[in-house]
């Protein structure tokens, strides 16, 4: 049976890979990694189809090093511990090439199948590789994330895209016996989505309708025409995935319920992590929400919560109630805003000196020194205040939040103005 295309143009060489140039580029860090021999276990986190695996396979082959891989959706522990036993005899310990451990969709492996890695990683046995489409942060054990370096691998563009349908009808040679010209590609690559593998499905699909004997012009005509199921079903992890979230999260923030709950029910029925939407909607409570309506923060995280223990079909309920109450509450990026300021500050600033008077003093000789010299203890002054600088000197009176326009945060800041008077520009 012939290999599908995407098989067949799997590059085996760093050379010959597609983006990512801030990693495999010539100054990139995985580069420079395989160029001295130093392989660190790392994590791919980015979107389906951009070359995780492709990558992985490269490293091993560019090291040579043994390469074994797992699927985290159908191994359990007894399976990582087979495959560390064959890893660790074909490696031998304590050497520069130790085997390439590659774990496919790894932020689906449970907490003790995560565990069971985390010897093999430490001691060496292995270089874990693993490959995830979920931010690492959330899906992956803090033990075994602190062992790996995590690099982030970006979506195609448009001309990476088109660079690999070339490659197929110059490079392949089933294609290269077809006579096929690629008039137009905007459907092709619309209906794969950013995915580099299901481009090359679609487009051998399409070639395959046709006869090898005649000339074939690819249009967005001719592309929509074979290919039916574009954009009807929810894709989880394509571009409606990216879309639909979207689309959730703005409807939320532009305070339209009735969008966000028909965006909702769209992932819902197209099988979303309800934990994914719940993550969202954590994010949101605090991004456009904030000090508006702080009880946002507290309904959204008691919706993780809540969905995590659930799950389906009734964490569905939870999600709705929570996404129309941060549609329909008061809105405010203001401390999202400031945090932002804040960062721009001390990017620009450097490492300023902590005021000596707000400065710890546990010794002697920092006390002598005049560490906490003349802090004014707040509780001691009439409304639990007193006018004191807390800023460093280089930047004092610099205003950072800004209270949004709504009844809560106007409140803060007529606070904040009767406190600090004109100091601060509220």
């Amino acid at each position: 049976m012939n290999e599908p295309l995407a098989e067949r143009l799997r590059p085996k060489h760093l050379k010959d890979y597609l983006s990512q140039t801030h990693l495999v580029g010539k100054n990139g860090a995985l580069s420079l990694q395989i160029k001295q021999g130093i392989i660190p276990s790392m994590i791919f986190w980015g979107p389906p189809g951009i070359g995780k695996t492709t990558l992985a396979n490269i490293i091993a082959n560019e090291s040579d090093r043994p390469f074994y891989t797992l699927s985290a959706i159908n191994s359990g522990v007894k399976d990582i511990r087979e495959v560390i036993d064959k890893a660790k005899q074909s490696g031998g310990l304590f050497t520069t090439k130790n085997p390439i451990l590659f774990i496919d969709e790894i932020h689906r492996f449970s907490k003790s199948q995560q565990d069971s890695l985390l010897q093999a990683v430490e001691k060496g046995w292995v270089t874990l590789v693993g490959a995830t489409t979920e931010n690492p942060s959330f899906e992956v054990i803090p033990a075994l994330l602190s062992r790996c370096q995590v690099y982030v691998l970006n979506s195609f563009s448009k001309d990476d895209l088109e660079a690999l349908l070339n490659r197929a009808i110059t490079e392949d040679e089933q294609l290269l016996k077809r006579n096929i010209e690629l008039k137009e590609t905007e459907a092709l690559i619309h209906l794969s989505g950013g995915d580099a593998r299901k481009l090359l499905n679609i487009f051998e699909l399409i070639v395959n309708a046709f006869d090898a004997d005649k000339k074939l012009i690819i249009t967005n005509d001719l592309v929509q025409q074979k290919v039916q199921n574009n954009t009807a079903r929810y894709d989880k992890t394509g571009e409606q995935h990216y879309d639909i979230i979207s689309a959730f999260i703005k409807s939320i923030r532009g305070s339209d319920p009735n969008a966000a709950v028909y965006w909702l029910a769209r992932m819902i029925e197209g099988g979303e992590d309800v934990k994914f939407i719940a993550r969202r909607l954590l994010i949101l409570a605090s991004e456009d929400i904030g000090n508006a309506n702080p009880t946002a923060l507290v309904i959204a995280n008691n919706t993780f919560q809540a969905v995590s223990v659930i799950g389906n079909p009734e964490s569905r309920i939870i999600l709705s109630q929570c996404a129309t109450y941060l549609a329909s509450s008061p809105k405010s990026n203001a401390a999202y805003q400031a945090i932002n300021d804040a960062q721009q500050l001390v990017k620009q600033t450097g490492d300023l000196s902590v005021p000596l008077s707000i400065r710890n003093a546990p010794t002697k000789l920092m006390k002598e020194l005049g560490y906490g010299d003349n802090y004014q203890y707040a509780h001691n002054y009439e409304n639990n205040f007193a006018a004191h600088e807390f800023l460093p000197e280089e930047i004092k009176n610099t205003t950072l939040y800004q209270p949004g326009n709504n009844s809560r945060e106007n409140a803060q800041r007529e606070f904040l103005k009767s406190r600090w008077k004109d100091k601060y520009d509220y």
